[in-house]
């Protein structure tokens, strides 16, 4: 379950800003970094890489492995705890783990439950995290959107249809978790942004397209919001695949603000990537030689 790189394919670690630059941070021809969180100070990243956990220094532009004892090979799904301090993480035998953001052991959360449970949300208070459920690991099942306190214990279900839902995550306020969901469309595969209340009520469609839309996050203020759009036609969130890192106002989700296509998808903005002061995030992007990267416009 481990990607690595193709012949000829580079990983591209990527900071956009809020008013459109984005500059390019670090590459590397012999590691597949996905996923990267912000961490709360602002100094560095926080990215999945070859089973293990990586920091990336943004000032330095140097990246190191956080050491991690007692949780298997992870996969792209990781968050922040509030207190920044702790990190979340979900790892290949299905289960979600809590370590500190400095390494160690880890801590397992979620129960054998026969799901597997993969982590998108933890909650701004600390106490409660969502996840996507796959019965069994049978990834032929749509994925349950579900929450689980945030130091274990019983696991509830959040009603958003029949359909496959992924990547829920809090609002700033903690009201509502964003997720995006097929459960508007009978099309396989047409995932379409939505958010939901944490009680289950107000269930809305954020945005109606004839692209494949997955996985909203929210700036800490609330004003801004990324995504990643899919071709249409796509099913799920695969990699290597021509799509565009897309940056909107949560005041208007039809009107996009800017746009950065890229060669991508799986690993490039699985989670939020927003820095504390809400002003820039970070993606990444795979080209192969024969594809683009996105433009290098220095941030200020």
């Amino acid at each position: 379950m481990l990607r690595t790189l193709q012949p000829g394919q580079r990983c591209e670690v990527w900071i956009a800003s809020a008013t459109g630059e984005s500059e390019l941070v670090y590459s590397t021809e012999e590691l597949l970094l996905e996923a990267p969180n912000w961490t709360l100070d602002g100094s560095a990243l926080i990215l999945n890489g070859d089973g293990k956990l990586w920091s990336f220094d943004v000032a330095d532009r140097t990246l190191d492995q956080v050491p991690l004892a007692g949780i298997p090979d992870l996969n792209n799904d990781h968050v922040l705890a509030p207190d920044g301090q702790a990190i979340y993480l979900s790892a290949n035998d299905g289960h979600i783990y809590r370590v500190a953001l400095s390494g160690g052991p880890a801590a397992r959360v979620t129960p054998d439950d026969g799901s597997f449970h993969f982590l998108h949300g933890v909650s701004p208070d600390g106490g409660e995290l969502a996840y996507v459920g796959i019965e069994a690991g049978d990834f032929t099942q749509p994925g349950r959107l579900r929450t689980i306190p945030s130091d274990g214990g019983a696991t509830a279900g959040v009603d958003v249809g029949p359909g496959h839902c992924d990547g829920p995550e809090y609002s700033p306020d903690g009201k509502w978790l964003y997720l995006n969901t097929e459960s508007f469309s009978s099309l396989p595969g047409h995932a379409q942004l939505a958010r939901v209340q944490v009680d289950g009520s107000g269930f809305e469609r954020l945005l109606e397209s004839e692209t494949v839309d997955w996985f909203p996050h929210l700036s800490p203020d609330g004003e801004l919001a990324s995504y990643i759009r899919f071709p249409g036609g796509t099913e799920g969130h695969p990699a290597d695949l021509p799509v565009a890192v897309v940056l909107v106002s949560t005041s208007d989700w039809t009107a996009p603000l800017h746009t950065w296509p890229l060669f991508g998808g799986q690993g490039t903005l699985n989670v939020n990537s927003w820095s504390p002061d809400s002003r820039r995030f970070a993606f990444v992007a795979y080209p192969l030689a024969n594809t683009d990267s996105p433009k290098d416009n220095v941030l200020d």
